[in-house]
């Protein structure tokens, strides 16, 4: 070959691998492109699917939170339930209570297997309701408040304060801190 035409058949090399760099950059680039693409849609589903999560896992701390208000409300309900029931027990339990004390008080000190009976039971019902949280009280010596204390009489007596209860005819009884039934007094004038 003469040197001409293997300039020119160089030449031609030449163009044909520049040509072809140029194909490999042009398909290169678009490869990339559609990578970038495909990048880019992978990334919005991962951001949907974040978005997804987020709204369930907020949606699961809500009802967790609903159920533990429900089961505080619930507990809270069952307590006041079960105070109001030992309430109304005690309530129609009470005058029983009193007519074991008029008996205990008529019996006096006689020692008399009956009596000793029959503050035996006084005493395991008034121990039962202390188990249930109901005490008496006997509010002699106190100042009078209408919310704790029902006064029958007043009367005037010598040493005592006005408003002072003196006299208790019927003890009163306490359910925790609710008063469940007032104490039957009277009251120094």
């Amino acid at each position: 070959m003469a040197p001409i035409e293997e300039t020119e058949r160089a030449e031609e090399v030449a163009v044909e691998e520049t040509a072809a760099i140029s194909d490999a950059e042009v398909v290169e680039t678009a490869e990339e492109e559609q990578a970038a693409e495909a990048v880019e849609g992978d990334l919005a589903e991962l951001q949907k699917k974040a978005a997804e999560r987020d709204e369930y896992l907020a949606l699961a701390q809500r009802t967790q939170a609903d159920f533990e208000n429900y089961r505080k409300r619930m507990t809270r309900d069952v307590a006041i339930a079960r105070e109001r029931g030992a309430g109304t027990l005690a309530k129609e339990i009470l005058p029983a209570l009193d007519n074991l004390a008029r008996a205990v008080e008529a019996a006096g000190d006689d020692g008399s297997d009956f009596a000793n009976g029959v503050r035996l039971v006084q005493s395991e019902l008034t121990a039962a309701l202390g188990r249930a949280g109901i005490t008496g009280f006997d509010p002699k010596g106190e100042v009078f408040d209408p919310e704790q204390h029902e006064a029958i009489a007043q009367t005037p007596v010598d040493g005592a304060e006005s408003g002072t209860i003196v006299e208790v005819y019927q003890s009163g009884y306490r359910l925790n801190e609710t008063v469940l039934r007032p104490a039957k007094v009277v009251v120094a004038a």
